[in-house]
């Protein structure tokens, strides 16, 4: 039986051409984490698949989870995100560990979901977050490191907008409505879903729920705008809250850092993961071809509780590779990724009876700290330089008899033509 070359629908292999790019993204998220101070670490690829569907969601944690069974029958499953995975690690250690815990991880995950523009089945994803610190200045390094992100990659003026609301905002006004905290979960999870599918969809779910039809209408009002003024207006004992006074101060720390045209109050975000309890936002990418939103985070206290560890602080975010590839690709950013080429030594075999010292030669200059690319098979001296050439090495070690006579090797500057003797011990 002859077996496909491709991959799993929804996955894909990277070519050093297509890796480029993604290599790119993983070196802008590593170097902007680490100017923060950040530490790397890394949990493993598959976890018990409980500890997904317990906050995940019902499509993250359910629908789309990639579950199997090990030989004794345990679930297990693929991980879909990585913010349970570090949580449940950390609760181990959360004691020991000298707050804040600053942590970031560059991983893969996988979504049993129908693989479309900017979602694939496997899919890379940088995770930033603070373990320990409630503060509203922890909500504001990880909202200055996603701008911040977005920011190295170069992009014009008005390509993004960082839209933030509150968890807290949230729940006061589905309370305010007389809706229990058991049914605030699936009320939550279907406003999510505004923007997704159409009004009428979105009322008929609340209905089900239970939600009396002058409820959904006001309910939808208030959550699909975009008009501060009417939230407020709606709810003016909202202004006096310290969660709105605490949201306010996060937009006047962005502003006077200098990020106020990058921001937004929006009350109708949701995110739909189950466990956020406080600050929440996305970045939006504005691009007509690509108007979606390509990240998000927020504030996640009370997730350790399903591992029976006391609630400690979190907020964090976590940006994908897909969605920024689309950024990149969208707005012509292509001609900002920097590959940084080293020098490489091209050392040909030209003569069978003197691979073994051309071997030693490499080894020498390896030492020295320079990349080698030792070549396998004979080759003329002008196919060897044709072949320099065409690959874009900047040297060739040329050894051959007239070397060995005069226990030298030279060294060809591809781009120049000059040659330099050195001295072969």
């Amino acid at each position: 039986m002859k077996l496909s070359n491709l991959p799993p629908k929804g996955m894909y292999d990277w070519f050093p051409k297509e890796y480029k790019i993604r290599k790119y993204i993983f070196d802008t998220w590593r170097s902007v984490c680490t100017s923060y101070g950040y530490e790397e670490y890394l949990t493993p690829t598959l976890e018990n698949a409980d500890v997904y569907r317990a906050k995940s969601g019902e499509d993250i944690g359910g629908k789309e989870l990639m579950v199997f069974k090990d030989k004794v029958g345990r679930e297990l499953a693929l991980r879909p995100e990585m913010t349970p995975s570090v949580t449940r690690m950390l609760s181990r250690k959360i004691n020991e560990l000298p707050k804040p815990i600053r942590y970031f991880s560059i991983a893969n995950f996988f979504r049993n979901e129908k693989p479309q523009k900017g979602r694939n089945r496997e899919f890379w994803q940088l995770n930033f977050d603070i373990f320990g610190d409630s503060s509203l200045n922890a909500d504001l390094e990880v909202l200055q490191i996603a701008i911040e992100i977005m920011l190295a990659f170069n992009p014009p003026k008005g390509s993004f907008k960082l839209f933030i609301n509150n968890r807290k905002l949230i729940d006061y006004i589905v309370k305010s409505f007389g809706i229990s905290d058991t049914s605030k979960v699936d009320i939550i999870r279907t406003l999510d879903k505004i923007g997704k599918i159409s009004k009428e969809d979105i009322e008929e779910k609340l209905l089900n729920l239970g939600i009396e039809e002058n409820t959904v209408s006001k309910i939808y009002k208030i959550f699909s705008s975009e008009n501060e003024e009417l939230f407020i207006r709606e709810f003016p004992e909202i202004e006096e809250s310290d969660v709105y006074k605490d949201t306010l101060k996060i937009f006047s720390f962005l502003e006077s850092l200098g990020y106020s045209e990058y921001v937004e109050f929006k009350p109708s975000l949701m995110r739909g993961f189950d466990y956020y309890d406080g600050l929440i936002f996305e970045v939006f990418d504005t691009n007509k071809e690509n108007p979606r939103a390509m990240f998000g985070g927020g504030r996640y206290n009370g997730l350790s509780e399903i591992f029976g560890v006391a609630p400690f602080s979190a907020v964090g975010a976590a940006p994908g590779d897909e969605t920024l590839r689309l950024f990149i690709k969208n707005w012509n950013l292509e001609q900002n990724i920097i590959e940084i080429k080293e020098d490489v030594y091209f050392l040909p075999v030209l003569d069978k009876k003197l691979y073994f010292k051309t071997l030693e030669i490499a080894k020498k200059l390896r030492k020295e700290g320079k990349v080698v690319v030792q070549e396998l098979n004979k080759k003329s001296l002008r196919d060897a330089l044709d072949t320099a050439n065409k690959r874009g090495y900047k040297y060739t070690v040329i050894f051959g008899e007239y070397e060995l006579k005069d226990g030298v090797y030279k060294i060809k500057n591809m781009e120049s033509g000059e040659e330099n003797s050195v001295k072969y011990s």
